[in-house]
């Protein structure tokens, strides 16, 4: 799990995590989501949108960094991304945002870290984005 900087700093940037109903709603408020531009029926999806908190946002990437060394589950996911010949910053943006995600769930349920059933759990009302 991220270290007690980014642990600290989360809680204060987000405050009450059970304002935000379901995970994107987390993810768009620390801007770890793809800008969008659409016009007409075409959709193109940028980098991310970068609203919120920089300061957070950049100890998210850089725990999430020490979290895939660490965490197989974010590890393969990261892993995986990198295969399919994207640029190795969208994967860790998107470990950044499990890394929220999962936060946002230890927070909801009062429980601690585990790795292999943060995001799995289906009694938890945050879904992965």
């Amino acid at each position: 799990m991220p270290g007690p900087v980014t642990a600290l700093a989360f809680v204060l940037v987000v405050g009450d995590v059970t304002r935000f109903p379901r995970s994107k709603k987390l993810a768009s408020y620390l801007g770890l989501i793809p800008s969008e531009d659409s016009s007409g029926t075409r959709r193109r999806l940028g980098a991310i949108s970068k609203q919120g908190n920089t300061l957070l946002r950049t100890l998210l990437v850089e725990a999430g960094q020490s979290a895939a060394r660490c965490d197989p589950e974010l590890r393969r996911a990261y892993q995986r991304l990198c295969r399919k010949k994207q640029h190795t910053g969208t994967g860790k943006v998107m470990v950044a945002r499990k890394l929220a995600l999962r936060l946002c769930w230890m927070l909801k349920q009062q429980q601690p870290y585990r790795p292999a059933h943060a995001l799995s759990s289906p009694s938890h009302s945050v879904s992965a984005a």
